[in-house]
């Protein structure tokens, strides 16, 4: 068994999540996005709109400004090249998955979330009448079939109406599917068999342990080199499913055991993964990017303690709501807290923070011309840094 360096293990993964090649010196096209989602296979989805929908991140710190309508398209028209269904999360996935995601679908009694397995034991009846009116109606969203009922009030989060959680349970059962996602970003629901393309409906159903076989395979080609605990966090696998799929992918020659430093756990290559010698990239990342997915990994392989702070209490976060890793080199280097404030027309800095051991002058220039670009492709028309975080002076003095 082959020993991998930190920093060798460290550029894999990031050429894996297709950093370091030179950004695009023009508009992405279809093809481009076609490539990334080769590479990622998923781009996980959030209410949250801070500085922009999340899934749109990824391809903006992959190949810089591009016209988001381009993935639009992928996901709204046909022929659809992603579809929306329960992948790291709800996630805009790979359509070819769509098949090694219907054993998921099959186990909604066991896996769905209990409120949605509830209503359909105790409401079969209204389950019935949901799934025609999408039939008849659709794409149709929640509020278009609701009827009227007192809403539950006790969940500081989510407080759907019965209608709203039977079309989830719908849509995890794989009966409906999002055909896209209106102004309002509601889910519009239609028939499987009106959004995805034919020769995916055709597809036979494999078996799932064929199906999660596909699945880690997917996670592999997209981290590069990982544990166990990797490659089932991607597709939100068990780690038993996992170390199944990997011993098959294994004596397929498909992965490579190998010792990575920083793990004292097993490690495998993916036999396509490329090693650079460098990694020129300059990147913010999404809280919700799929290079940032595994928190242990972070940790490990970058030496990068990150956490959403989205949960906690306003006086309880250290670094801030929102916060925006920063990628250079194959090192992260600071932290950034971001609000794009349209009514102003400002991108503001709310706080932002440098790792250990990093140059804080040489860290504030490349962030602060990341931000610019930022900024431009977000369409606002300037830069304000909140005096927050130990990298912010020298970064309002930079913009």
């Amino acid at each position: 068994m082959r020993t991998i360096s930190t920093p060798v293990a460290r550029r894999i993964a990031l050429a894996a999540q297709g950093f370091g090649r030179p950004r695009l010196q023009r508009e992405a096209g279809i093809r481009d996005l076609q490539r990334l989602i080769d590479t990622l296979g998923q781009f996980q989805m959030d209410t949250i709109n801070v500085v922009a929908r999340a899934h749109y991140l990824p391809a903006y710190s992959r190949l810089g400004p591009y016209d988001t309508a381009v993935l639009d398209r992928c996901s709204q028209r046909s022929p659809r090249r992603l579809f929306e269904y329960w992948g790291h999360a709800a996630s805009l996935i790979d359509v070819r998955l769509q098949p090694a995601l219907r054993f998921r679908m099959d186990r909604a009694d066991s896996e769905a979330w209990g409120g949605m397995r509830r209503i359909a034991f105790e409401q079969p009846e209204l389950v019935a009448r949901v799934r025609e009116e999408v039939m008849a109606r659709g794409p149709i969203v929640a509020r278009e079939i609701d009827h009227d009922e007192q809403r539950r009030r006790d969940n500081w989060g989510w407080n759907w109406s019965s209608v709203k959680t039977a079309l989830e349970w719908l849509f995890w059962c794989g009966e409906i599917t999002p055909a896209y996602r209106n102004s309002q970003f509601e889910r519009a629901f239609d028939l499987p068999g009106r959004v995805l393309p034919r020769d995916v409906l055709e597809t036979p159903t494999p078996l799932p342990a064929d199906a999660v076989r596909m699945l880690v395979a997917r996670s592999a080609r997209a981290l590069g080199v990982g544990t166990l605990a990797c490659f089932a966090d991607y597709f939100r696998l068990t780690r038993a499913q996992t170390a199944q799929a990997v011993a098959e992918l294994e004596d397929a020659g498909e992965l490579e055991q190998v010792q990575v430093e920083c793990w004292r756990q097993s490690a495998w290559l993916w036999h396509e993964a490329r090693a650079p010698r460098r990694v020129p990239a300059r990147a913010l990342l999404a809280p919700f990017d799929s290079m940032v997915f595994e928190r242990g990994r972070l940790r490990s392989l970058f030496g990068f303690d990150y956490a959403i702070e989205i949960y906690v209490p306003e006086h309880k976060r250290h670094y801030g709501y929102y916060v925006y890793p920063f990628l250079l080199g194959d090192r992260f280097v600071a932290r950034v807290d971001l609000k794009a404030d349209r009514g102003a027309g400002v991108l503001r800095v709310r706080s932002a923070w440098r790792e250990p051991d990093t140059d804080a002058q040489v860290v504030a220039r490349e962030l602060g011309d990341e931000l610019r670009t930022m900024a431009d492709w977000l369409g606002l028309d300037d830069i304000v840094v909140e005096p927050r975080g130990d990298l912010a002076g020298a970064l309002s003095s930079l913009v």
